[in-house]
């Protein structure tokens, strides 16, 4: 599956920093219910690693990493067959093992010399991050222009009310977000707010 099929699948993926590996699983059941099948746990808890190992035992679920920020953590996530990989910059020693495992990557990056450097190793897919404080969607624009032949999936400071806007913009496939699991929520709640987040980019 390529990024861009991920990206595509729905118009929301859920950042999930998870601390409690319990919950893992009926927590990625509740998202892929709602219809947001692609997941990306987040490498800021100890349990991430665990965390991904129940959220792949969910049928539905496309379970990727975030926050990769080394070649030894890139490594580390594709031993534990994630099915795609996001990190906050773009480096080319983190690249380098992703693209070598095939592995569907989303980098991030906030600039241009960030994307010249991404077209140079040959991506074209792109997290847009910090979205909000790189100077938001009018910040997107203004580097999109250039570099056209990008698509972006902006993740960042993105709420339920601010999401539509950024998915109308033609070169965005999808937005990330932690508001479809706000701290706290019972899996019904999740579950609904999914189910919004997923008929967004209709």
């Amino acid at each position: 599956m390529s990024i861009e099929t991920i990206m595509r699948t729905s118009p929301v993926i859920p950042v999930l920093a998870v601390h409690d590996a319990a919950q893992a699983k009926p927590l990625a059941e509740a998202l892929v219910a709602g219809g947001l099948r692609v997941l990306e746990v987040t490498l800021r808890t100890p349990v991430a690693m665990d965390v991904i190992a129940e959220m792949k035992k969910v049928p539905g679920a496309i379970v990727g990493a975030g926050t990769v920020i080394n070649a030894e953590q890139a490594q580390q996530v594709i031993d534990a067959g994630v099915e795609f990989i996001v990190s906050p910059g773009l480096t080319e020693a983190v690249v380098k093992p992703i693209q070598a495992a095939g592995t569907p990557f989303l980098p991030g990056i906030a600039n241009a010399g960030d994307l010249m450097r991404g077209l140079d190793l040959g991506l074209t897919h792109f997290k847009f991050f910090p979205a909000e404080a790189a100077g938001g969607l009018k910040a997107l624009k203004a580097l999109a222009a250039p570099f056209y032949q990008c698509k972006f999936c902006p993740t960042g400071g993105i709420t339920e009310a601010s999401a539509p806007e950024w998915l109308a913009f033609d070169p965005v496939l999808c937005v990330g977000g932690s508001w479809v699991t706000p701290k706290d929520a019972g899996m019904e709640a999740v579950e609904a707010k999914a189910r919004a987040a997923s008929r967004l980019g209709a």
